[in-house]
């Protein structure tokens, strides 16, 4: 029954995200099925230096689904570039949205996984990390410190980087990244279609002025009463009030027994803090009538401001690039999608998560216990050579039962 309650969900899902995407317009969608090889052109940016890696298509090692391939990086420690041309688009007036996934199988170390949108002519077999871009996003991760996400924008022939500091996902699962920007220069970053942050670009870049700035000469006017409390004027001190002693002698004190008061001089009990002194007298505080708030400088208007209404307007995108160095490959990238509406980008993202994310889950964390218990069982019923290369095994963690395919170095003679 429950099976057939998913098979019903996933045949409307599929319904919907069809309809939709009658209304959204797909500038790119690339999931790296059969003939993708045709739109896509491999670089030959630092190959006779020897430092240009390759990508395998592939599902990678722990895919939800083994049919589901993308492109990996392939090749430790080396620069990686592939473009594919797209038909010319601009984003004037109509939102742009850019989304795709990358799953990091790979202890990455140092290395980017981001994503470039490409203006203008490119010789896309010398594509690389000096090709002008209009704009780059996606991670970018080195050690145990920088998890960072990119969001750079090019304005002018400038490149901007995004102010805030946003970061990226790293446990090594399949994590879509979707960045989408409006015609009112707002934008908004979404991590498995969830926000991770969003904002505009006239303040969270520094391509404008600001359009207010304070008034560094601006002063405090003399009659601004900042005061939220004040004495109490009508306050009287009451009678007696200064005469109430800081010290009493303490009344439970007892003269010892061994006390001579011709030798040790008249008995007095020790002092102690008298619980009626309420020290000085102070007017006690009330509510200032006349308070005005804490002053701060006022904003004006930024004189050297000028808008320009075309802010968030890109020079026309006639290519998407994947360009990064890493130290270990094995990232994953797939699912690339360009189009003007965030919500069929959002039901690709749900497909994924539905009939994908937990099959994922349990493929990383079983590793390879499935084909390695396959293989034993072959051997057992004869189905394998007497002479079997059998994986060593590390049992790193034996108290949860796990353990990591090292290498295949190991004879077993039966």
């Amino acid at each position: 029954m429950a099976n057939g309650n998913t098979s019903h969900r996933f045949k409307l899902l599929l319904f919907l995200l069809t309809l939709h995407s009658s209304f959204a317009e797909i500038f790119f969608e690339e999931r790296f099925e059969d003939g993708w090889k045709s739109r896509w052109v491999l670089s030959d940016w630092k190959r006779s230096e020897g430092k240009a890696g390759t990508f395998k298509h592939t599902a990678g090692k722990w895919s939800g689904d083994p049919d589901d391939k993308g492109l990996q990086t392939y090749n430790d420690a080396k620069h990686f570039a592939i473009s594919a041309k797209i038909p010319e688009l601009s984003n004037k007036d109509r939102t742009l949205v850019l989304q795709y996934s990358i799953r990091f199988e790979q202890d990455i170390e140092c290395g980017g996984g981001y994503i470039k949108l490409l203006s203008g002519y490119v010789n896309q077999k010398k594509f690389g990390g000096d090709t002008p871009y209009s704009l780059m996003f996606g991670p970018d991760i080195c050690g145990s410190q920088t998890k960072k996400l990119h969001l750079i924008l090019s304005y002018q022939g400038q490149n901007y980087p995004i102010r805030k500091d946003l970061q990226c996902e790293t446990d090594k699962l399949t994590h879509f990244y979707t960045f989408i920007l409006r015609p009112d220069a707002s934008y908004s970053i979404l991590v498995d279609n969830r926000e991770r942050d969003s904002g505009s670009m006239y303040t969270d870049w520094d391509i404008l002025p600001p359009r207010k700035i304070k008034d560094v000469k601006a002063k405090k006017p003399a009659d601004w009463d900042d005061r939220e409390y004040i004495e109490d004027p009508n306050d009287v001190k009451p009678e007696g009030y200064d005469s109430i002693p800081a010290e009493i002698p303490d009344p439970k004190a007892k003269k010892p027994v061994e006390w001579d008061d011709e030798d040790d001089g008249l008995w007095k009990p020790p002092k102690i803090p008298n619980p009626a002194y309420k020290g000085p007298w102070k007017r006690k505080k009330i509510k200032n009538p006349n308070y005005k708030g804490k002053w701060k400088i006022p904003w004006i208007d930024n004189p050297e401001f000028e808008d320009d209404p075309d802010l968030y307007v890109l020079k026309p995108i006639k290519y998407v690039g994947i360009e990064v160095w890493q130290v270990k490959a094995g990232s994953v990238y797939d699912n690339i999608l360009i189009c003007d509406d965030p919500q069929y980008a959002k039901q690709i993202v749900d497909e994924f998560m539905a009939n994908n994310r937990e099959q994922e889950k349990r493929v990383k964390e079983g590793g390879r216990r499935g084909i390695i218990n396959m293989e034993i069982g072959g051997i057992v019923e004869g189905r394998i050579p007497v002479i079997w290369m059998i994986t060593m095994m590390n049992f790193e963690d034996c108290t949860k039962g796990r353990w990591q395919v090292r290498n295949y170095n190991t004879k077993m003679h039966l």
